[in-house]
C-alpha cells in the first residue's frame, strides 16, 4: 500500500490463532479462498449471499494466515462489512435493501420463467420469503430515525433557556 493512501490499516494479527497442524492450516486457507471467491461471485449473482461467505472466509483465515486475515479485514470493500457484523451484528441498510431487492428479482424470475413444477415453485417461493424475512430482521445501525419529528419537550425547553 502506498504512503499516499489515507486509509489507515489496522493490524488484526492478535486475533489470528493458527491451527497447530500445518495441513489443517492449508485446508483452512483453501476453504477461506473458496469462500472468498464465492463471496465475490455473490456480488454479481444475487442468489449467492456475499456477507456470509466473507464471514466464513474471515473465520478460515483467522485459523490459517495472518497475512490473508489482515488483508481481508483491511480491504476497502469487504473489511467494513466484516467489522460491522463482528462488532454490531448488523448489515448496512443500503446493502440490505439492495440484497433484498435482488433476491426478490432473482427468485421471482426463477419461479416465473424457469421452474415449471408448481410444488418446486412453491418451495422456492417459501425459501425466498424466509431468506428475505431473515435478512430484513437483521439490524442496520445506519437506519434513519423515523421519529425525528417527535422531539421531546424537555429538549426544546432547555434549548429555549
Amino acid at each position: 500500500m502506498s504512503s499516499n493512501n489515507s486509509i489507515e490499516r489496522k493490524d488484526y494479527s492478535h486475533e489470528v490463532q493458527k491451527h497447530r497442524f500445518f495441513w489443517v492450516q492449508l485446508a483452512f486457507a483453501a476453504f477461506g479462498t473458496l469462500f472468498l471467491l464465492l463471496g465475490i461471485i455473490g456480488i454479481f449473482l444475487p442468489i449467492l449471499p456475499t456477507t456470509p461467505f466473507l464471514l466464513l472466509a474471515t473465520a478460515c483465515y483467522a485459523r490459517s494466515s495472518r497475512r490473508f486475515y489482515n488483508w481481508l479485514m483491511n480491504h476497502p470493500r469487504f473489511g467494513p462489512l466484516i467489522v460491522e457484523w463482528r462488532t454490531y451484528r448488523s448489515i448496512p441498510r443500503r446493502i440490505k435493501l439492495v440484497a433484498i431487492a435482488m433476491m426478490i428479482l432473482t427468485f421471482s424470475s426463477s419461479i416465473l420463467f424457469f421452474i415449471k413444477d408448481g410444488r418446486l415453485q412453491l418451495a422456492l417461493a417459501l425459501f425466498g420469503l424466509a431468506l428475505v424475512a431473515w435478512l430484513y430482521q437483521v439490524p442496520s445501525r445506519d437506519r434513519p430515525n423515523e421519529k425525528l419529528d417527535e422531539i421531546p419537550n424537555e429538549i426544546t425547553d432547555k434549548q429555549q433557556l
